[in-house]
């Protein structure tokens, strides 16, 4: 069998993707790998990049831009891997830290799912761990309530500034950047729920893995780069509505809540 199976969801970005793909070739790790990459945007010169520089990685075109969580379904479905990463293309490996996290999965049997810390490229950490959100996490991080006392209050809880990240700890719900997890666990907990097109299939993932005994951990050894650009979150209150991004997000947080928040399913 594969140790890994690394799976990349493409849009508009094979000049990313190459990078990414450079990246991981150029960490030499011991594992056996694949590289699985599913194009939801067929037609930027992403098959002919992939023929020429790493014909060894497995292209997966899809008809249409069918959403990250089925993007990411795509590449599950064909792993042939032990452990399956998801990893967004805009993403830099550094020395070491998919081996780090793959070796921690072996050695802690009982830990679903694992994230890397990730880093910007000026160097600072980027937050990547959360507590699950309230009902009302998501006004407090977009209006200028959340710079009120009590909205600092709920908004430290959500992103566990209280937290030590000198060493792994578990967290409710971890980035969807990069991802690790078991190929047994998926089959147990279930791929990616695709009415999430984008935002939220990360967090109501790690919720799975969590109600199937599963834990989430946050393992800060580990050191990625990541070229994060939040873009639902640019603009301000109810002006960011005038941007695609953003009317997605808010779509994904309510199918999120119905999900969720009802019939006394409260989140913790």
């Amino acid at each position: 069998m594969i140790d890994l199976s690394i799976i990349i969801v493409n849009y508009n970005a094979s000049g990313l993707v190459r990078e990414c793909i450079k990246g991981i070739k150029q960490l030499n790790s011991k594992l056996s790998i694949e590289i699985l990459v599913v194009d939801n945007s067929p037609r930027d010169g992403l098959r002919d990049m992939l023929i020429e520089r790493f014909p060894d990685a497995r292209y997966i075109p899809q008809k249409s831009n069918c959403g990250f969580a089925a993007g990411n379904n795509a590449g599950i479905r064909l792993a042939q891997g032990k452990y399956v990463l998801l990893l967004n293309y805009d993403i830099t490996p550094l020395a070491y830290s998919i081996d780090y996290l793959y070796e921690y999965l072996e050695k802690n049997p009982k830990v679903g799912m694992v994230g890397p810390r990730l880093i910007n490229p000026n160097g600072t950490i980027q937050q990547s761990f959360y507590r699950f959100h309230s009902l009302l996490t998501p006004l407090y991080r977009r209006l200028w309530i959340g710079r009120l006392g009590f909205g600092r209050r709920h908004l430290n809880r959500f992103l566990m500034a209280d937290a030590d990240t000198q060493a792994p700890f578990d967290v409710d719900w971890l980035l969807g950047a990069c991802l690790m997890v078991r190929t047994s666990s998926i089959k147990s907990v279930g791929m990616m729920d695709e009415r999430f097109f984008l935002y939220f299939e990360d967090t109501d993932w790690c919720r799975r893995f969590w109600k199937a005994g599963l834990p989430v951990r946050y393992v800060p050894e580990a050191r990625m780069v990541h070229l994060h650009r939040r873009e639902s979150a640019k603009g301000n209150g109810i002006l960011s509505l005038a941007r695609k991004t953003t009317r997605i997000h808010v779509a994904s947080w309510m199918k999120y809540t119905l999900k969720w928040h009802t019939h006394g399913r409260r989140a913790v």
